[in-house]
């Protein structure tokens, strides 16, 4: 069975996410942001044995500790998309833009594509590319467990920024209704800041990209 456990991290507040199967206890690390003696901990109170770390996307408060805690236990780093190759390349750049501390960089051993799946012990994720707060997001999907690892893709009543570079709006949008509806209403997502809803919720009730707004039912 999938675990899993949040610990928002930077100032930011993004949500890193532990998971591990609680077969093998082998765990994978998502979106590791920051605040690594916090994630090791939990790791370690835990008795996980990390296999690797694996990315929603490049912006620097979801990688920004990527290069400690892979070095810390000697695992490969899984995705996101080659697109966001330019935004970790420019990890000093971003800190400066948001405003934290440069972190060491980073290559991902991994690009994902999608369709492909990562694996967490006996656990299988879909890997789903949902392009547009940036050009190569992923989306982390556990079918048995009808839960998916969103990054900034969509929120709790709203969606993924689009103003930064390489951003686009009706390509964020055509993600959420055309790659992440499919997927099921009853399925709940994490996302990388703030509270988890499901899809059902959001088709419902969100005012960016709601049935109601996009113009499609879920009936």
């Amino acid at each position: 069975m999938l675990k899993h456990h949040v610990i928002p991290v930077t100032s930011f507040f993004q949500n890193c996410s532990i998971i591990w199967c609680s077969e093998r206890q082998e765990a994978a690390i998502v979106d590791p942001g920051g605040n690594p003696s916090k994630l090791i901990s939990f790791i370690n109170e835990q008795q996980l044995t990390v296999t690797k770390v694996i990315l929603t996307h490049g912006h620097l408060d979801h990688v920004g500790a990527t290069h400690d805690i892979a070095s810390a236990f000697n695992v490969p780093i899984e995705g996101p998309h080659i697109d966001d190759d330019f935004w970790i390349e420019n990890l000093e750049q971003q800190a400066k833009m948001f405003g934290l501390e440069t972190p060491s960089p980073f290559t991902p051993t991994l690009w994902l594509n999608d369709g492909d799946t990562v694996t967490v012990g006996n656990e299988i994720l879909e890997v789903h590319h949902c392009p547009g707060h940036t050009p190569g997001h992923v989306v982390f999907f556990s079918a048995a467990q009808k839960l998916a690892w969103v990054g900034d893709v969509i929120f709790s009543g709203s969606i993924g920024r689009t103003d930064f570079p390489k951003g686009n709006h009706q390509q964020l949008v055509d993600s959420i209704c055309k790659k992440l509806w499919p997927l099921g209403d009853d399925v709940e997502f994490i996302c990388g800041h703030g509270p988890n809803s499901t899809f059902g919720q959001e088709r419902r009730s969100n005012p960016l990209v709601g049935d109601k707004v996009t113009g499609l039912s879920n009936a």
